[in-house]
């Protein structure tokens, strides 16, 4: 029998056009939606208006948001707040210019003024972009153009400058929102400037018709959400979502996770949700099963985030590989700190911890009285002072996670599972389970969604390619890259290169556009081999590793230094482990210049050989053997260039901008 939800009566707003297609570049275009006739791809299409009115039908007076207020004191929204926020900032948007089918966007940090934008942007008939707040004026004017964006909604001074340095530019650019103090002189109503204060008093009394209009007329399977891809190489494409994507994808995502639980989840907002994954979890999961979301603050990503998992105790947390990186590197700077007794206790526990988690993912699960003990007297404290005590499911997406990350956490009775997806998928297309776990998997597909193999060799090794409900319409205005994305059948391309198993789990093994080809003809997927030295040098932040069309494979390495809290930039000082390792090779640097200064210094650098060295013991043939490194002056950084704002290392630009550089290695 079809899957249905939950059907008491609500106001409903949305219809399905009933089109043949589907793909479209078109902004006003309609797609065909997969709609299966059993299990949970044939629920019912619902609009994200809709979505919004069964939750609040049934969670009316449940926490929605809670953030802190100017005077940094907690403030709770409730879900019927949410919605009397949503259609009042709707009204204005329509009274400020947004007409049907054009974009308002949002160049800000995660706040309960994102949300409502992007909320209201849809009521109103229109279509929601974020703008990562590190993208420079320039690449802000793509994205504003392509997406005939009418209202921008910034955060701060910083942001609006970028715009005010290009509104004359954007002809359908009518108005420009600051939601936080302090104010640019220029910041005036006349100009089409405004401030988000003065806007929720705004009358709207002369639009609430066409607001009744517009709700009346949304299409599911019209386009209501742009995100725009990282654009590593050219502009970056917007990827077109539709209600249907994100009301289903959200609700798959959902009834993946174990014992989820409608008005009792709780999140913490931090990654940016210009990406998909924080926008798909925080916004559209959080209104599938009534989640309250706590907001972290602007410097969550450089150390702070764990002050708001204290107190916000979550149930389920998203983060990328170098969050819960960044979450390893200080817990083992504290147990070094640690006396001989305590290191004991607390490598035993792990120990334990880590082998049951292993017996289990084996078929053979154990409860035995150790890891109770471990559990419930030692692990539970850490759990405790990282915010977690009650975390149910640890998820790391957008990039691939070192195993030896995982087992850290497993260690600690916090098994992280994997999710894998892309803008082009709504966000999740699988996830691991702590019921059926290993290291190498991104799990099995989603319920509802459909994987295969394309072009598989002897091996059963090919392309990975997805299709269902959550696959995006197209890309915007552009009919070329949509074809070269999506073929015929309607599965989309992935650039993934992996396999699925006898159990229908699927495995990544490169990356189709940053597979290393060797001189040789040597395939080399980059990530595994600098995982390995990674895990020889903890020390070593970054290892980027260089040889396509090369007779032979180099390394560029960085140190982990401090990070400057306001602008994200590396520090010249060394973080207290790397100080520590360097003493322990008997010399006293606090800097890296006076590592660089020094030679670079050539006992430091015959740690990192000999690092590199074990490395290379483990590689799988010669040919993915590292043969000459070099070590940086500066660590990857987002304003830097290196990394993107999730954290993922450019490989374009690295390659660019240490072209000089790499080039002597092979001189």
């Amino acid at each position: 029998m079809a899957e249905k939800l939950q059907e008491e009566k609500f106001e409903r707003f949305g219809r399905v056009e009933p089109v043949e297609n589907f793909t479209t570049t078109d902004p006003n275009g309609a797609v065909k939606l997969r709609v299966a006739n059993e299990g949970i791809a044939s629920l019912d299409p619902m609009s994200v208006p809709d979505l919004v009115n069964r939750t609040v039908r049934d969670y009316p007076d449940h926490p929605a948001m809670v953030y802190k207020n100017t005077q940094n004191r907690w403030t709770t929204v409730t879900y019927r707040e949410y919605r009397d926020r949503v259609h009042k900032m709707a009204k204005v948007f329509i009274k400020l210019g947004l007409e049907p089918h054009h974009t308002v966007s949002v160049l800000a940090f995660n706040s309960p003024e994102w949300f409502v934008s992007e909320l209201a942007a849809i009521h109103a008939g229109g279509i929601i972009t974020g703008v990562y707040t590190t993208n420079s004026a320039e690449s802000v004017k793509h994205v504003l153009e392509s997406s005939r964006t009418n209202i921008v909604v910034v955060d701060d001074a910083k942001q609006m400058e970028k715009i005010y340095s290009i509104k004359s530019q954007l002809p359908h650019l009518k108005a420009v929102i600051q939601t936080t103090a302090p104010y640019a002189p220029y910041v005036k109503r006349e100009d089409g400037y405004y401030r988000w204060s003065e806007l929720e008093e705004m009358n709207t009394d002369d639009v609430e018709e066409e607001f009744k209009n517009r709700l009346a007329n949304i299409v599911i399977n019209k386009c209501c959400c742009l995100v725009y891809t990282s654009g590593t190489v050219g502009n970056p494409k917007g990827v077109m979502m539709s209600h249907d994507s994100l009301t289903w994808d959200s609700y798959s995502i959902g009834k993946r996770l174990d014992q989820i639980q409608y008005g009792k989840e709780v999140l913490v907002s931090f990654l940016p949700l210009s990406h998909i994954a924080a926008q798909m979890v925080d916004i559209f999961l959080s209104l599938q099963f009534a989640c309250t979301v706590y907001f972290a603050d602007k410097d969550a990503m450089k150390g702070t985030l764990i002050n708001t998992l204290q107190e916000a105790k979550p149930t389920r947390m998203l983060g990328v590989p170098r969050v819960y990186e960044k979450i390893q590197e200080k817990m083992l700077a504290i147990g070094a700190q640690s006396g001989t007794a305590k290191k004991m206790i607390s490598s035993w526990a792990k120990s334990v911890t880590l082998q049951h988690h292993l017996n289990a993912m084996e078929g053979k699960p154990t409860n035995s009285l150790q890891y109770r003990f471990v559990r419930n007297f030692l692990l539970s404290k850490v759990k405790d002072a990282l915010g977690l005590s009650r975390c149910m499911t640890m998820v790391t997406a957008a990039a691939p996670m070192d195993p030896e990350t995982k087992k850290y956490f497993m260690s600690l009775d916090m098994p992280i599972m994997e999710a894998f997806g892309m803008s082009e998928t709504c966000g999740a297309h699988s996830l691991t389970t702590a019921d059926s776990y290993n290291f190498a998997t991104i799990g099995k597909s989603l319920g509802g969604c459909e994987t295969k193999i394309d072009k598989p060799d002897e091996r059963g090794h090919g392309e990975i390619c997805m299709r269902g409900r959550h696959i995006l319409m197209g890309y915007v205005g552009d009919e070329i890259k949509t074809k070269e994305a999506i073929d015929e059948e309607g599965w989309l391309h992935s650039g993934d290169v992996g396999y699925i198993d006898d159990q229908e789990f699927i495995y990544i093994t490169g990356r189709i556009k940053e597979l290393i080809i060797t001189a040789g003809g040597e395939n080399i997927p980059p990530v595994h081999v600098e995982n390995l030295v990674k895990n020889e040098l903890m020390q070593v932040s970054n290892a980027f590793l260089v040889g396509d069309k090369r007779k032979f494979l180099t390394m560029l390495i960085t140190l982990k230094t401090q990070m400057n809290l306001d602008s994200g930039e590396p520090k010249d000082e060394l973080t207290p482990e790397t100080i520590a390792w360097v003493k322990g090779l008997g010399v006293e640097y606090t800097k890296l210049s006076q590592i660089i200064a020094a030679g670079p210094c050539p006992k430091v650098l015959q740690a990192i050989q000999e690092g590199i060295d074990r490395a290379n013991k483990k590689a799988i043939s010669n040919a993915q053997k590292v043969q000459k490194f070099t070590l940086l002056s500066a660590d990857f950084s987002v304003p830097g260039g290196e990394l993107g704002p999730t954290l993922k290392v450019k490989r374009n630009i690295v390659n660019k901008k240490y072209d000089d550089i790499i080039e002597k290695f092979y001189a």
